[in-house]
């Protein structure tokens, strides 16, 4: 799910359909890579770091200026968030999600798959 820069939608129906089936009822985590404006790489991460469904965010170095780890109970709400409200932050260019298939190590604690 990518930051729109038109009228086309950022996913297909059948993906969609495809998330929501498989993550419809469980929780969904997701790593979002930021592209901001330069100037406003500080002003962004401590915006976006006040959205309680942010988890971590981190100003990086590379292709991407800021990564975000956010967690929420449904599918549905990942996808409102990165349509909508992650969108009315000023100063971010792009952004790509990833969703998270398996974590076999988060907050320090090994996980078992």
């Amino acid at each position: 799910m990518e930051k729109s820069t038109g009228s086309k939608p950022p996913v297909s129906r059948a993906v969609e359909s495809a998330f929501t089936k498989v993550w419809g009822d469980d929780h969904v985590v997701a790593l979002i890579a930021l592209k901001v404006e330069t100037a406003e790489a500080d002003t962004v991460a401590s915006e976006v770091a006040r959205f309680t469904e942010v988890e971590d965010v981190f100003l990086v170095t590379g292709d991407t200026d800021i990564f975000l780890k956010v967690r929420f109970p449904h599918y549905d709400e990942l996808k409102d968030f990165v349509l909508h409200r992650l969108p009315a932050v000023r100063g971010i260019r792009e952004t790509k999600t990833l969703l998270v298939v398996t974590a076999y190590k988060e907050a320090g604690e090994t996980r078992h798959a």
